[in-house]
Formats: structure tokens, sequence, C-alpha cells
């Protein structure tokens, strides 16, 4: 059974979320501030953390960058603040996914599921990546659609690779950057628009409504199967 560590403030939360998720079999621990978080990480080694941004102790971001130290642990961001800018802060700080509040449970549920499935070995492992449109193999750095190679350039390559590396995980803008371009890119969002629709022309059944090289407004870009 899954380990999930809950860290948030809030009582009747936290409660809402350990019988939540001790229905679904998962092992639940909880922690109310920063500190008892990093320590419960530590000693109960989790498989996913949930995480308020705002904590009595100090600030959420702070927290992932403690644990970025020492552990790629997924970590679901669950967090009352609206403004883009924070929600990239997070994710940039390591956090794997962003969920606001209010927030639906069948919602967060199914992302903790994928955080749970990227996290496993059997999930690092695969390196041939299937949609209904299209199959992406990591090793042969091929891809092929209605049974025919898709010729890529260098760089649409890269950018693809990037996505399916981190499926159903949000890559924000500046990651994207930094990963294809370079450390001195992080501005310059407009090489990402430009790829990301030649990516779609050449692997979205329909790239005006994307299903696969999903845009999350303001933030980065999400690959979905």
């Amino acid at each position: 059974m899954p380990r999930v560590l809950v860290v948030d403030d809030e009582p009747q939360l936290v409660r809402a979320l350990t019988i939540n998720l001790r229905a679904r079999k998962y092992r639940v621990d909880c922690a109310h501030d920063g500190a008892s978080a990093l320590q419960l990480a530590a000693t109960r080694h989790p498989d996913v953390i949930i995480l308020d941004l705002g904590l009595p102790d100090m600030d959420g971001t702070e927290v992932i960058e403690g644990l970025r130290g020492w552990t790629r642990v997924p970590i679901i961001v669950l967090s009352a603040r609206h403004a883009s800018d924070e929600k990239v802060e997070a994710l940039d700080a390591g956090a794997d996914d962003y969920v606001t509040k209010p927030f639906g449970m069948d919602e967060l549920l199914a992302r903790l599921r994928a955080a749970t499935r990227r996290a496993s070995p059997s999930e690092e492992a695969d390196l041939v990546v299937r949609t209904e449109a299209f199959t992406v193999d990591l090793t042969a750095k091929k891809v092929r659609r209605d049974g025919s190679d898709i010729r890529l350039t260098p760089t649409e390559w890269h950018v693809l690779e990037v996505l399916v590396r981190n499926t159903g995980r949000l890559v924000t803008q500046v990651q994207l950057l930094h990963e294809v371009w370079g450390p001195t890119y992080g501005t310059e969002t407009n090489y990402l628009r430009v790829y990301m629709a030649q990516l779609r022309r050449k692997l979205e059944p329909d790239p005006a409504h994307p299903r696969h090289l999903v845009t999350e407004a303001g933030m980065g870009y999400r690959f979905e199967r």
C-alpha cells in the first residue's frame, strides 16, 4: 500500500483527506507544519507528499526545497493561492503537480494515482509510450503515427522527450527552456509556442484541440497519454 504524507494546518481538511485515503488503502501520515513534515519525510519515507503552501512555521516552497535536497518523492501542492506566479514558483522549486483549493476529491485522487505510477520502477522503465494517436520510443528516438515514422527536428524531439519523460506532470516554461535550450534561456516563451504548434501539427489528430500536448495557461505544458 502506498504511503502518503499529508502536510496541512487545517484539521478538518486533514481529517477528510485521511478518511478518503485510508478508505482507498493508502497508509497516511500527517504533519501540521513544515518542520514536522521534513522530519516525517525522513523517517517514514512516503511514496507521495500532499503539501499545503501556507504553513504556520515556513512557506511550503521552503519545504519543497528542503525535500529536493535529498529525495525525488512526488510532491502534490495543495493550496488556496490562485496566482500563476505562485504556482510556477512551487513547481520550479520541485513540486510535481498543483491542485488549487477548493478542489474535488476525485481530481486529487486521480493526481495522486498518476504521481504514484510515475514514481514506480516499472513506470520509469517504460521507454515506449503509446497514445491513441502516436507512439514515442525513447530509446530509438522515434515517433510513429498510423504505422509510419514521423520526422521531427532535433529540437522538436528534445521538447517532446522532456514532456514524455514527465508524463502527466506539469513542466513549467522555465524548466522546458532550460532543458532544451540551456540555463541562459528563461524568458523566450515564444520558442515554446512555435515548437509546440509544430509538434501538434505533426502528432495531434486535431491540432486546434490537443489531447496529448496540453498547455497550462501561463505556467507550462503537460503530456497526457
